[in-house]
């Protein structure tokens, strides 16, 4: 069997540039959608693109040709740690992710692998099913049956992705197999699509014309109905027959326009269509709550900046919250019993009811708290030490352990000559 595809992918109506990138080849479909705002998504997003269109060139050294998930996984790793060097060589890409699903077709089946919100639809005898989980704040409130599918779209948060390929943060993107048969048709897209487009819609659009008509038609329907973000699909159907070696890759969004950014922008290719044209309009600015659990900027920030969350959502915050104080108190616990410990092998020599005395603790005074007691009260009476001594006493003679006390007191009585009280 072969791939018969199109793709499509346009800037939208209201952002500046395209942070969309896309691939459509004779054995590999790919979409991945860059995020960082300011930290240039575009160049995240083109970059995986780079790595995962050389699945079309047939398995990496190393790779055996048969292992259709370990090439999906090695392309992904790749592109990983190419944009953990471009952010090591520019610490002004530091931020930068991008989301990516793409498949390899052997001619019979598909091995996926997905990280983030892009999605992937299968439409088999006019039923759709989707083939990808979002890794999604939004999703994981589904999940939890917290809210319906129809509330995500328009949650606050809907935004909020808990995975991409960073160059960071451990990648554990999701791989699977997916057999194939004549007819079935695919999607691939970015959230600009599947935000705004439900499932009846999609089918609706995708059960009409060709793979080209669909994919312009998916796009239009996406602006139409709103979408504030870059929009990007691919269509592709499953057919019997060879590969024709006419047919030549299609490349788009910001890996096709990375190399001409800079001469007048990005131009959409359905600016003004029926709801007419909106113009370069600023990106909306997003609010998130302090207590959502993120590692997010404060605002005001390009929601694109807030939009990788790469910690996973916290639940039952306060139960950790309880055991991080039982943690600090704990700690706390143990330093104080470890100072008082060693305050008790501290020695030193003072004055109690009139007799020269050994105390153990600290010679040092604090409000509310004994840090001494008497240990050994001798029978040597102050009254009979001499004027220097008794000041020494009264002033308090440290030692460096009790035998050392006991010696000052032995020099103590040596020197005492009784005039004082004899």
């Amino acid at each position: 069997m072969r791939l018969d595809y199109a793709a499509i992918s346009d800037v939208g109506r209201v952002r500046k540039d395209n942070q969309d990138s896309g691939y459509a080849g004779p054995h590999v479909l790919a979409v991945c959608d860059g995020v960082g705002g300011a930290a240039r998504g575009d160049i995240a997003s083109s970059t995986a693109i780079s790595a995962l269109r050389r699945l079309d060139d047939g398995p990496a050294e190393g790779e055996h040709e048969d292992d259709l998930l370990g090439q999906v996984s090695g392309a992904l790793h790749r592109a990983h740690v190419r944009i953990g060097e471009l952010v090591d060589d520019e610490p002004a890409l530091a931020g930068t992710s991008t989301t990516a699903t793409v498949a390899l077709f052997d001619g019979s089946r598909l091995a996926m692998g997905h990280v983030g919100d892009s999605r992937a639809y299968l439409l088999r005898d006019g039923e759709l099913s989707q083939l990808t989980k979002d890794h999604t704040f939004v999703q994981t409130l589904i999940d939890d049956g917290q809210i319906t599918e129809e509330e995500s779209r328009v949650h606050p948060h809907r935004n909020l992705i808990l995975k991409a390929i960073d160059g960071i943060h451990d990648l554990e993107p999701d791989l699977f197999q997916l057999d194939v048969q004549p007819g079935d048709r695919l999607l691939f897209c970015s959230d600009g699509a599947s935000g705004v487009l439900d499932a009846d819609r999609l089918t609706d659009i995708l059960g009409t014309g060709n793979a080209d008509f669909a994919a312009v038609e998916l796009v239009r329907a996406s602006l139409d109905a709103g979408s504030n973000d870059n929009v990007t699909c691919i269509v592709a159907d499953v057919s019997d027959g060879e590969v024709d070696p006419a047919v030549e890759p299609m490349l788009v969004g910001a890996a096709a326009e990375l190399p001409r950014r800079g001469r007048g922008g990005v131009v959409g290719l359905f600016r003004g269509h029926r709801s007419g044209d909106t113009g370069e309009m600023e990106p909306v600015k997003a609010e998130i709550p302090d207590d959502i659990g993120f590692a997010i900027p404060s605002d005001p920030i390009d929601p694109e900046e807030a939009r990788y969350a790469p910690q996973a959502p916290r639940r039952f915050g306060w139960v950790r919250r309880i055991l991080v104080l039982m943690v600090v108190v704990g700690l706390l616990w143990m330093a104080g019993a470890a100072a008082w410990a060693w305050s008790q092998r501290q020695y030193y020599v003072s004055e109690y009811d009139g007799k020269v005395t050994i105390f153990r603790g600290l010679d040092a005074d604090l409000p509310g708290i004994e840090l001494s007691s008497p240990y050994e009260v001798t029978d040597l009476e102050m009254a009979r030490l001499s004027e220097y001594d008794r000041g020494q006493v009264e002033e308090g003679i440290g030692a460096s352990g009790l035998g050392a006390a006991r010696r000052t007191v032995d020099n103590l009585v040596s020197t005492d000559d009784g005039s004082a009280g004899g």
